[in-house]
C-alpha cells in the first residue's frame, strides 16, 4: 500500500475560494446544475443552518433523479442529528458513516476519515479543509468564524479524485476497513513522481491512509529539502513529526525564507496550540519565522514551496498520520501559485508574529500550560509507538 500513489495530471483549473461564504455558494450553485452524481466525504457535519440549507439542494437534486452519496466521519458527525440523517435517507440520499463509535472498538475508534472532498457530475471537486457546520458558513452572513480555504477543481485529475472516493464509500462498509489495501483505481505502485517541468495546470491527488500510506508526509519533505527561496506552512494544529521538523530547520539555516502561519488565540482545541508551543525555541533559533493569526480560528491547511502548492484536509501532525484519512491537492500553476501567495500575505498582515523576544517574554501561566500540554503529548505518543 505505501508505494502506491497517483501520477500528476496536465491540463487542469483551479481556483482558491477563501472562506465559508465563498466556497458554499459556489458548490451550492454547481449542485443546483448537476446532472447525474453528487459525492460528499467529510469529517465535520452538524445539524444547523448551513446544514438545512445544503439539505435543500440535495433534497432538490435527488428529485431531478440525481444520486447523492454522502460518506461522513461516525466522531465528527456524532451532532448530526438522527432526525435530520433519517431524514436524508428517507429522501434518497446514499449515507454512509465511517468507524462508528462504539467503546468496545477501544483504540480502533481513533481510526478516523478526516477527508473533505465534494464531487459535482464527475468532472468538478472541492478539496480543502471545510466542514459542514455553522463555524465554517451561516447562509446570508458575509463572514464566517473559521478562516478556511478549499479548492475547485476542473480538468483530468477530477477522475483520480472520483476514484478515491469511490473506492472508500465501497471499502468503508468491511470490518477493519483501515487495515486493508485500499489502492484506488489509477494509483500506480511506484515511488513519488518528479516534479513536473511545465508549471501550468499541473495537478495531483496525494493521500493518506493511516499508517499505510502517507504520500502526503513524502511530497511535502521532499519539496521542503529541494526548496530554494519559500515555504510558508500553514496550519491550525502545529505538532509536527521529527522529520518535518527537521527539514523546516535545515531549509531555514540554508537560507530559505520559512514562515510557519499558525492558529492564535482563537482555536478550538487550547491544549494542542500550548503542546505544539514547545517546538518554537528550536526552530526560531534556525531563523523560522512564526506567525499566530488573530481575527478569528485559522483552520486552513496549505502549503507554499517555491511554485509548488498543497491544499487539503491534512495537518502534517503526528495524530492525523497516524490515524486519519487525508486528502491534499498538489499544483504547479502560475496563477494558482499567485492566489494562494496573496492569501498567504494578507493573513501575515493580520498575524503576530512571535519572536525570540516575544517568545521569552510570554507569562508565567503560558509558560505552564505549554510544558504541561506539551508532556502530556509526548507521553501519548511514547505509549502508541509501544503499540505499533
Amino acid at each position: 500500500m505505501a508505494g502506491l500513489i497517483f501520477p500528476w495530471r496536465a491540463s487542469n483549473q483551479f481556483e482558491l475560494l477563501i472562506d465559508g461564504p465563498a466556497f458554499f455558494e459556489d458548490w451550492l450553485a454547481r449542485i443546483a446544475q448537476a446532472q447525474r452524481q453528487i459525492d460528499i466525504e467529510l469529517y465535520l457535519v452538524r445539524s444547523g443552518r448551513s446544514a438545512d440549507r445544503v439539505e435543500e439542494a440535495l433534497f432538490a437534486a435527488v428529485q431531478r433523479g440525481v444520486r447523492v452519496r454522502c460518506l461522513f466521519d461516525g466522531f465528527g458527525s456524532r451532532q448530526f442529528r438522527h432526525l435530520q440523517r433519517r431524514r436524508w435517507q428517507a429522501s434518497g440520499i446514499d449515507l454512509r458513516f465511517y468507524n462508528p463509535m462504539r467503546w468496545v472498538h477501544g483504540i480502533q475508534n481513533f481510526y478516523r476519515d478526516h477527508r473533505k472532498l465534494l464531487i459535482v457530475d464527475q468532472s468538478i471537486a472541492y478539496v480543502g479543509g471545510a466542514g459542514l457546520t455553522d463555524d465554517f458558513w451561516q447562509p446570508g452572513v458575509a463572514t464566517s468564524r473559521w478562516h478556511e480555504v478549499m479548492v475547485r477543481v476542473e480538468g483530468p485529475v477530477v477522475n483520480d479524485w472520483q476514484s478515491l472516493f469511490d473506492k472508500q464509500w465501497d471499502s468503508c462498509i468491511e470490518r477493519f476497513f483501515w487495515k486493508k489495501n485500499n489502492a484506488p483505481k489509477g494509483a500506480k505502485n511506484h515511488s513519488s513522481p518528479p516534479l513536473p517541468l511545465a508549471n501550468t495546470g499541473k495537478g495531483r491527488v496525494a493521500y493518506a491512509a493511516s499508517t499505510q500510506h502517507r504520500n502526503i508526509q513524502k511530497s511535502l519533505l521532499r519539496a521542503i529539502a529541494g526548496a530554494h527561496q519559500t515555504i510558508w506552512l500553514a496550519t491550525p494544529y502545529f505538532l509536527p513529526t521529527w522529520s518535518v521538523r527537521r527539514a523546516l530547520r535545515k531549509a531555514a539555516a540554508r537560507g530559505v525564507d520559512v514562515r510557519l502561519l499558525l492558529t492564535g488565540r482563537h482555536t478550538d482545541l487550547p491544549p494542542v496550540r500550548w503542546a505544539g508551543q514547545r517546538y518554537y525555541p528550536a526552530l526560531l533559533r534556525k531563523g523560522v519565522r512564526i506567525f499566530e493569526y488573530q481575527p478569528r480560528f485559522l483552520h486552513l491547511k496549505m502549503v507554499m514551496v517555491d511554485d509548488w502548492v498543497t491544499v487539503g484536509s491534512c495537518n502534517f501532525d503526528h495524530w492525523n498520520l497516524r490515524f486519519n484519512l487525508e486528502n491534499n491537492l498538489e499544483v504547479r500553476d502560475t496563477h494558482f501559485l499567485q492566489q494562494v501567495c496573496q492569501s498567504f500575505q494578507h493573513d501575515f498582515t493580520q498575524s503576530l508574529e512571535i519572536t525570540e523576544d516575544v517568545w521569552r517574554q510570554r507569562p508565567l501561566l503560558q509558560r505552564f500550560r505549554q510544558r504541561l500540554w506539551g508532556w502530556m503529548d509526548r507521553l501519548t505518543i511514547n505509549f502508541l509507538d509501544k503499540r505499533k
